[in-house]
C-alpha cells in the first residue's frame, strides 16, 4: 500500500490498540499504490488495501497516523461490479505477488486511468489533463522477466505486507519459459533468483546468489554472483542485447507499445533530416535502437551494463556514431537537442533533471513515468520549465497490479 500522503515527523504512525474490524467505510476513490479511499468518521483519510471505489467494506487499521490510517479490507459489505474472485490459487496462500488480483482487467485499466488523472490534478495542478488509455494487453502469462525470493532451493513470492515466502507450483503472470524456471528449477543456497527469458528469441537465463549448482534445463544460460551473461529479445523486429544486471521492461509487447507511443510523439520532429536525440536514462538502448537509425542519439545511462548492452544495441541498429554516456543525467552536460525522451525509474526525474534536459532547447520533450506520483511532481516543473502538456496515455505492462506506466507528450511553449 502507498500512501498519497506522509508528513514524515509530524504525521509519525503508531500501531492500532485493537484489530477488530471497524464499522463500514464507503470507498470514493483509489489511490496510488491500489488501495481503495474513504473517510473516518474524525475526519482522517484510510486507504483500504482490497477495497475498490464504490464498495462498503469493513476494515481493520494496520497503522496509524496523525492524517489518515492504513488499513485492510476484510469484509466486503457492498461490492463493486469491477470486483472478481482471484484467478490465481495462490492469493488464498498468501502470495503477494499481484496485489490487484481481485479486479477485473477491464475495471483497472479505467482505474490505472483514474490514478493518473487523480496524481496529474493533485500533484501536478494541472486541470482537465488530456489522459487517454492505451492499447489493451493481456494480464495472463505476459511476464518475460520475474524476480523471486528463494525457500530450501525451491522460488516463491512474498506474503503481502510480509517476508514470508509462498511457494507456488504455477504462476498466472509468468511467460510460460520463465514459469518453468520458476516451478520446476531449484536453487539450492540460493534467498534470491532472476529470470528473464525471450518470447520471442526462445533464450533463458537465471541470476542467482549462490555458487551452488541450479537445476534448470540445459538451454538456460546461469549467472552467478560477480558474473554476468546476456540474453536477446526483439522488438519491432531488432534485435536487442539484455545482460543479466540490466533492466528491461517486463513483456516484449509492452515494449513495443511504448515504442509506439513515443514514435507518435515524435511526429514531425523527427520527419526530415537527421536530428539530435537525447535518450535519458536510455537503459539497453530501447528507444535509441527502435527509433534511432538516420538520427544522432546520445543515451545518458548510470548503469555499466546498461551502457555496455546499449552501445551493442546501438551499433547493431545502425545509428550512426551512436553517443554512450555513462552518467546520471543530473552530471550530464546538456547540448542542444530536437527531442528528449526520458524514461527515469519511479522516482521520476526530480527537478536537478529537469533542469538540465529543459536546457537542451529541445521542442519536444517525452516521458514514459513508471509511477503516477513522480509524473505529477514532474509534470508541474516541466511545465514551470516553459513545456506544456500535450497528451498522457496509460500503458499497462502489468496485468493483475495496480502499477500504471504513462506515456506523456509535452511541448515548447514558445518556438525555439
Amino acid at each position: 500500500m502507498m500512501p498519497e500522503h506522509d508528513d514524515h515527523a509530524a504525521n509519525e504512525s503508531t500501531e492500532p490498540d485493537s484489530v477488530e474490524p471497524q464499522a463500514e467505510l464507503a470507498i470514493d476513490r483509489i489511490a496510488t499504490g491500489g488501495a481503495g479511499v474513504g473517510r473516518l468518521d474524525d475526519g482522517r483519510v484510510a486507504f483500504v488495501g482490497g477495497a475498490l471505489p464504490g464498495e462498503t467494506v469493513h476494515f481493520t487499521i494496520d497503522r496509524e497516523r496523525k492524517r489518515h490510517v492504513e488499513a485492510t479490507a476484510v469484509n466486503i459489505v457492498t461490492a463493486s461490479a469491477a470486483r472478481q474472485d482471484a484467478p490465481c490459487a495462490h492469493v488464498a496462500d498468501g502470495c503477494g505477488g499481484c496485489d490487484w488480483q481481485h479486479v477485473t482487467p477491464s475495471a483497472a485499466r479505467n482505474l490505472r486511468r483514474d490514478v493518473v488523472v487523480d496524481c496529474l490534478e493533485r500533484i501536478g495542478r494541472i486541470e482537465n489533463p488530456p489522459v487517454t488509455i492505451g492499447p489493451e494487453l493481456g494480464a495472463d502469462h505476459y511476464r518475460t522477466i520475474v524476480r523471486a525470493a528463494v525457500v530450501d532451493g525451491r522460488p516463491g513470492f512474498r506474503m503481502a505486507g510480509a517476508h514470508d515466502v509462498v511457494k507456488v507450483d504455477s504462476c498466472l503472470v509468468a511467460h510460460p519459459l520463465a514459469e518453468e524456471l520458476l516451478t520446476e528449477g531449484r536453487y539450492p543456497g540460493a534467498t534470491e533468483i532472476s529470470i528473464k527469458v525471450g518470447a520471442r528469441t526462445g533464450e533463458r537465463l537465471v541470476a542467482v546468489d549462490t555458487t551452488q549448482a541450479c537445476s534448470v534445463p540445459e538451454d538456460v544460460t546461469v549467472v552467478g554472483p560477480g558474473a554476468d551473461g546476456v540474453m536477446h529479445e526483439n522488438i519491432h523486429g531488432q534485435r536487442l542485447q539484455i545482460s543479466a544486471r540490466s533492466f528491461f521492461q517486463c513483456r516484449p509487447d509492452g515494449a513495443e507499445v511504448l515504442v509506439d507511443l513515443v514514435r507518435a510523439a515524435a511526429g514531425d520532429h523527427l520527419a526530415s533530416g537527421p536530428k539530435q536525440i537525447v535518450d535519458a536514462y536510455g537503459g539497453v538502448g530501447l528507444f535509441g535502437a527502435t527509433l534511432g537509425r538516420g538520427h544522432r542519439v546520445t543515451s545518458i545511462e548510470a548503469s555499466t551494463s546498461s551502457s555496455a548492452d546499449a552501445t551493442v544495441n546501438l551499433r547493431e541498429a545502425g545509428v550512426a556514431t551512436p553517443h554512450i554516456v555513462k552518467s546520471t543525467v543530473e552530471s550530464w552536460t546538456p547540448e542542444p537537442a530536437d527531442l528528449v525522451i526520458a524514461d527515469p525509474s519511479r522516482k521520476g526525474l526530480g527537478a536537478p533533471a529537469v533542469e538540465v534536459l529543459a536546457a537542451t532547447g529541445a521542442p519536444r520533450f517525452v516521458l514514459v513515468s513508471c509511477d503516477p506520483g513522480a509524473l505529477g511532481r514532474d509534470a508541474k516543473l516541466l511545465l514551470d520549465a516553459g513545456y506544456s502538456l500535450d497528451s498522457v496515455t496509460t500503458v499497462d505492462l502489468f496485468g493483475y497490479t495496480a502499477h500504471v506506466e504513462a506515456v506523456s507528450v509535452f511541448s515548447y511553449r514558445d518556438s525555439r
